[in-house]
């Protein structure tokens, strides 16, 4: 095939500090174009579940987006946006827009005051307007409240020992003290929740929700073992009331325990990059491509494990087609990566901190971009 009829699909994860998926996706098809003006470049940018997911899978679907005022992750109104797949019939949800730890001041971040109540507002919106089928990307959330919210939302009913409902927020989980699901809106059983994320720590324990992601949303030592406490006895109250067991499933731990409401409900956890390279079509696009390019800020031995560019790069091999990486930077193991890349290349030239590279990562990426396709320029022209 000659070179001046290739068909590249550019499909970078954000270069995290730096560049979103989709400027990263736009340097590299500008520098590539410049070298294949004929060649037919299709920029897919990608995210993983957390921040960006909303933007990246509504521009490559061609979906759409929707708005509604729902409460907030302190619990106050705040206008929000969801989306509407290119198919038309899935709702897509990025926790990080509607109980975000982005949407919380530092010096008001408290697990004990958020709440995921926002999160169940909207899926009832999308519900009352027939939807039913859901994918909900869970990074980057300011909750801990095991999805004691959300769930109140939809419905359902939590009580303290007086009888009385408990508010929806993360001091409220050890409260707890009756369940009750039969109050949950009837139409959700009919949809089907598909979560995206690759978060696979169990709702309690050493490993835990509020262990390992509690801190970085406000709580210190005394807090994240009351925190796990209230989750372990709210858990084992809903499994009771279930007669099913989640609290030790891959990925209950994931946005302070919504990944357990989730499942509690019937949803699925599943490779939030498997689940967004799938509904952007890239399983369908790549057999038919001659090159793929994948990026991110980092890229280690790491990257093979549920990161986008990883499963960008085992699709690629698995369709037998040349794929590359350029990535921010190249960490330890990065070698593991040539069992599915034909290169990996980091934009840094030279011994440059991290700060350089973050400050001119757009120039350094394109550079990286250009010299990589007059290579390629170069071992095309006897094709």
């Amino acid at each position: 095939m000659l070179y001046k009829q290739m068909k590249i699909i550019i499909a970078p994860d954000s270069f995290k500090g730096s560049l979103t998926s989709m400027e990263a996706g736009t340097i590299i098809k500008n520098a590539f174009q410049k070298v294949f003006p004929q060649a037919a470049i299709e920029v897919v940018p990608m995210a993983d579940g957390g921040e960006g997911t909303l933007d990246t899978l509504l521009f490559s679907t061609k979906g759409k987006r929707l708005q509604k005022e729902v409460k907030g992750p302190l619990g106050e109104p705040v206008p929000v946006e969801y989306g509407i797949l290119g198919d038309e019939e899935t709702v897509l949800i990025e926790m990080a827009k509607i109980s975000g730890l982005p949407m919380v001041e530092e010096s008001k971040r408290n697990p004990l005051n958020t709440t995921t109540y926002g999160i169940g507002e909207v899926i009832l919106d999308a519900i009352n307007q027939g939807y039913r089928k859901f994918l909900i990307g869970l990074g980057g959330s300011a909750t801990n409240d095991g999805g004691l919210g959300m769930l109140q939302a939809l419905g359902a009913t939590f009580q303290d020992e007086a009888g009385k409902k408990v508010p929806p927020f993360g001091s409220a989980v050890g409260e707890v003290a009756s369940v009750d699901f039969s109050t949950i809106h009837p139409q959700v059983k009919e949809c089907q929740f598909d979560i995206a994320s690759d978060v696979e720590n169990p709702l309690c324990g050493e490993i835990g929700a509020s262990a390992v992601f509690g801190p970085q949303k406000g709580a210190d030592e005394k807090m994240v073992e009351m925190l796990d406490a209230s989750l372990s006895k709210y858990g084992a109250l809903i499994e009771q009331h279930l007669g099913k067991t989640f609290q030790n499933m891959k990925g209950a731990g994931a946005a302070g325990g919504l990944g357990f409401a989730f499942l509690s409900i019937g949803g699925t956890i599943l490779s939030g990059s498997k689940l967004i390279a799938e509904a952007a079509n890239l399983h369908q696009d790549i057999p038919h491509a001659d090159l793929i390019i994948t990026g991110e800020g980092q890229s280690d031995f790491q990257t093979l494990y549920g990161k986008i560019p990883g499963y960008i790069g085992q699709l690629a091999s698995e369709n037998n087609i040349p794929a590359m990486l350029i990535s921010g930077s190249l960490g330890d193991g990065y070698e593991k990566l040539y069992e599915y890349f034909t290169s990996c290349d980091s934009i840094a030239t030279g011994p440059m901190s991290i700060e350089d590279c973050i400050l001119h990562a757009e120039n350094l990426l394109y550079k990286k971009a250009y010299n990589l396709a007059k290579i390629i320029h170069l071992h095309s022209k006897g094709d």
